[in-house]
Protein backbone atom coordinates (compact mmCIF):
# COMPACT_ATOMS: atom_id res chain seq x y z
CA UNK A 1 0.00 0.00 0.00
CA UNK A 2 1.28 4.08 -0.43
CA UNK A 3 -0.66 6.95 0.81
CA UNK A 4 -0.88 9.92 -1.75
CA UNK A 5 -1.35 13.22 -0.98
CA UNK A 6 -3.19 16.47 -2.86
CA UNK A 7 -3.07 20.22 -1.32
CA UNK A 8 -5.60 22.87 -2.12
CA UNK A 9 -5.83 26.83 -1.27
CA UNK A 10 -7.93 29.34 -2.50
CA UNK A 11 -8.63 32.99 -0.88
CA UNK A 12 -11.71 35.72 -1.54
CA UNK A 13 -8.35 37.95 -2.69
CA UNK A 14 -10.95 41.28 -1.54
CA UNK A 15 -13.94 39.82 -4.18
CA UNK A 16 -17.55 39.88 -3.96
CA UNK A 17 -18.42 37.13 -2.66
CA UNK A 18 -21.95 35.71 -4.15
CA UNK A 19 -22.56 32.79 -6.54
CA UNK A 20 -22.31 34.53 -9.08
CA UNK A 21 -18.42 36.52 -8.55
CA UNK A 22 -16.57 34.52 -6.47
CA UNK A 23 -13.49 33.70 -7.97
CA UNK A 24 -13.43 29.35 -8.56
CA UNK A 25 -9.83 29.72 -9.22
CA UNK A 26 -7.35 27.78 -7.00
CA UNK A 27 -4.21 26.35 -6.57
CA UNK A 28 -3.72 22.34 -6.69
CA UNK A 29 -0.04 21.06 -4.79
CA UNK A 30 0.46 17.52 -5.49
CA UNK A 31 3.02 15.64 -2.94
CA UNK A 32 6.21 16.05 -5.33
CA UNK A 33 5.79 19.66 -5.53
CA UNK A 34 4.27 20.32 -8.58
CA UNK A 35 1.18 22.87 -8.48
CA UNK A 36 -1.50 23.68 -10.94
CA UNK A 37 -4.04 26.52 -10.88
CA UNK A 38 -7.52 24.94 -11.43
CA UNK A 39 -10.90 26.27 -11.38
CA UNK A 40 -14.21 25.12 -11.86
CA UNK A 41 -15.17 24.02 -15.31
CA UNK A 42 -16.39 26.72 -17.88
CA UNK A 43 -19.96 25.81 -17.48
CA UNK A 44 -20.03 26.40 -13.66
CA UNK A 45 -18.25 30.34 -14.17
CA UNK A 46 -14.60 28.96 -13.73
CA UNK A 47 -11.70 29.41 -15.50
CA UNK A 48 -11.44 27.71 -19.38
CA UNK A 49 -7.85 27.77 -19.13
CA UNK A 50 -7.37 26.41 -15.81
CA UNK A 51 -7.74 22.65 -14.46
CA UNK A 52 -10.94 21.34 -13.45
CA UNK A 53 -12.11 18.49 -11.54
CA UNK A 54 -14.48 16.59 -14.51
CA UNK A 55 -10.90 16.82 -16.69
CA UNK A 56 -8.64 16.38 -13.62
CA UNK A 57 -10.72 13.05 -13.02
CA UNK A 58 -10.42 11.98 -17.11
CA UNK A 59 -7.10 12.96 -17.20
CA UNK A 60 -6.31 10.19 -13.86
CA UNK A 61 -7.84 7.49 -15.19
CA UNK A 62 -6.32 7.58 -19.07
CA UNK A 63 -3.48 7.94 -17.27
CA UNK A 64 -3.60 4.99 -15.11
CA UNK A 65 -5.09 3.10 -17.56
CA UNK A 66 -2.28 3.52 -19.93
CA UNK A 67 0.27 2.65 -17.30
CA UNK A 68 -1.26 -0.59 -16.17
CA UNK A 69 -1.31 -1.35 -20.09
CA UNK A 70 1.80 -0.76 -20.32
CA UNK A 71 2.99 -3.16 -17.15
CA UNK A 72 0.35 -5.28 -18.81
CA UNK A 73 2.04 -5.58 -22.12
CA UNK A 74 5.59 -5.44 -20.79
CA UNK A 75 5.05 -8.67 -18.70
CA UNK A 76 3.40 -10.72 -21.65
CA UNK A 77 6.16 -9.48 -23.77
CA UNK A 78 4.61 -7.25 -26.01
CA UNK A 79 6.48 -3.96 -27.08
CA UNK A 80 4.80 -0.31 -27.16
CA UNK A 81 5.96 1.67 -29.67
CA UNK A 82 3.65 4.07 -28.93
CA UNK A 83 0.36 4.63 -27.00
CA UNK A 84 -2.17 7.61 -27.92
CA UNK A 85 -5.69 8.14 -26.35
CA UNK A 86 -8.53 10.33 -26.34
CA UNK A 87 -10.39 9.84 -23.19
CA UNK A 88 -13.80 11.77 -22.34
CA UNK A 89 -16.30 11.90 -20.24
CA UNK A 90 -20.08 12.53 -19.60
CA UNK A 91 -21.24 14.74 -16.66
CA UNK A 92 -24.79 14.07 -15.89
CA UNK A 93 -27.29 12.53 -13.62
CA UNK A 94 -26.86 9.77 -11.77
CA UNK A 95 -29.39 6.95 -10.70
CA UNK A 96 -29.55 8.95 -7.37
CA UNK A 97 -30.23 11.95 -9.53
CA UNK A 98 -26.90 13.44 -8.31
CA UNK A 99 -24.64 15.22 -10.74
CA UNK A 100 -21.45 12.84 -11.64
CA UNK A 101 -19.32 11.50 -14.18
CA UNK A 102 -21.42 8.70 -15.06
CA UNK A 103 -19.53 7.49 -17.93
CA UNK A 104 -15.87 7.35 -19.69
CA UNK A 105 -14.56 6.33 -22.33
CA UNK A 106 -10.99 5.46 -23.37
CA UNK A 107 -10.05 5.63 -26.92
CA UNK A 108 -6.65 4.11 -26.65
CA UNK A 109 -4.45 3.69 -30.27
CA UNK A 110 -1.42 1.09 -29.64
CA UNK A 111 1.22 0.85 -32.09
CA UNK A 112 3.43 -2.18 -31.26
CA UNK A 113 6.88 -3.34 -32.74
CA UNK A 114 8.57 -6.08 -32.75
CA UNK A 115 7.84 -9.94 -33.80
CA UNK A 116 5.31 -10.32 -31.17
CA UNK A 117 1.46 -8.81 -32.29
CA UNK A 118 -1.40 -9.15 -30.48
CA UNK A 119 -4.80 -9.50 -32.58
CA UNK A 120 -7.56 -7.66 -32.21
CA UNK A 121 -8.60 -10.30 -29.65
CA UNK A 122 -5.87 -10.11 -27.80
CA UNK A 123 -5.44 -6.34 -27.67
CA UNK A 124 -9.00 -6.70 -26.49
CA UNK A 125 -7.87 -8.65 -23.24
CA UNK A 126 -5.03 -6.57 -22.69
CA UNK A 127 -7.25 -3.70 -22.26
CA UNK A 128 -9.40 -5.32 -19.99
CA UNK A 129 -6.21 -6.91 -17.88
CA UNK A 130 -5.23 -3.61 -17.61
CA UNK A 131 -8.83 -1.73 -16.75
CA UNK A 132 -9.36 -4.80 -14.18
CA UNK A 133 -5.27 -3.48 -12.61
CA UNK A 134 -6.40 0.13 -13.00
CA UNK A 135 -6.12 1.62 -9.47
CA UNK A 136 -8.48 4.68 -10.76
CA UNK A 137 -11.34 2.28 -12.52
CA UNK A 138 -11.21 0.33 -9.88
CA UNK A 139 -12.04 3.55 -7.09
CA UNK A 140 -14.71 4.87 -9.28
CA UNK A 141 -18.26 4.57 -9.67
CA UNK A 142 -18.95 5.43 -13.10
CA UNK A 143 -18.89 3.36 -16.27
CA UNK A 144 -15.62 2.96 -17.72
CA UNK A 145 -15.44 1.68 -21.40
CA UNK A 146 -12.49 0.80 -23.73
CA UNK A 147 -12.56 1.18 -27.71
CA UNK A 148 -9.10 0.43 -29.21
CA UNK A 149 -8.46 2.00 -31.97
Amino acid sequence: MSEHSAAVHWSRQGRDFSYATYSRDHQLRFENGQSSLASAAPDYLGNPEALNPETLLIGALVSCHMLTFLAVCAKRGFVVESYEDRASGLLGKNADGKMAITRITLRPRVLFSGDKQPDAAELGRLHERAHGHCFIAQSVRAEVSVEPA
